[in-house]
């Protein structure tokens, strides 16, 4: 395991808590833990993904260069997380496909949520 959590920031949590759980239950990780104004996806002692206001409380700003890459059980995942992004308020980055210039295997798709921060899924598997 390369990580314990992602933490992204959320300014409007109603907007993006809909966004979120459509995306996180294709890729089939659960919620966790929930509060006003965020909520937590994955195990509270495996690796998880956080949404909510910056700790700093200043408002979130989108890190240029940076995504979040989710593991993708199989490529039709990662079709239907594509999916499920743009009908829940998110952004094309990149349609679902092959990227063989990662790898033979390396299918992704790349989105923004509402608030513009990146995020791929991606399925290594050589399976359909």
């Amino acid at each position: 395991m390369m990580f314990s959590h992602i933490t992204l920031g959320i300014d409007d949590f109603a907007r993006a808590e809909p966004f979120y759980d459509a995306i996180m239950q294709v890729l089939a990780i659960d919620p966790f833990m929930r509060r006003d104004d965020g909520k937590a996806y994955g195990t509270p002692t495996g690796p998880k993904l956080f949404i909510g206001p910056a700790y700093d409380g200043q408002p979130m700003s989108i890190g240029n260069g940076s995504h979040a890459a989710f593991l993708a059980p199989s490529r039709a995942a990662v079709d239907a997380f594509h999916a499920a992004a743009l009908a829940h308020g998110g952004s094309d980055e990149g349609a679902p496909g092959l990227r063989p210039h990662y790898h033979p295997n390396y299918y992704g798709a790349y989105v923004r949520d509402p608030e513009g921060n990146k995020l791929q899924a991606v399925c290594h598997s050589s399976r359909e």
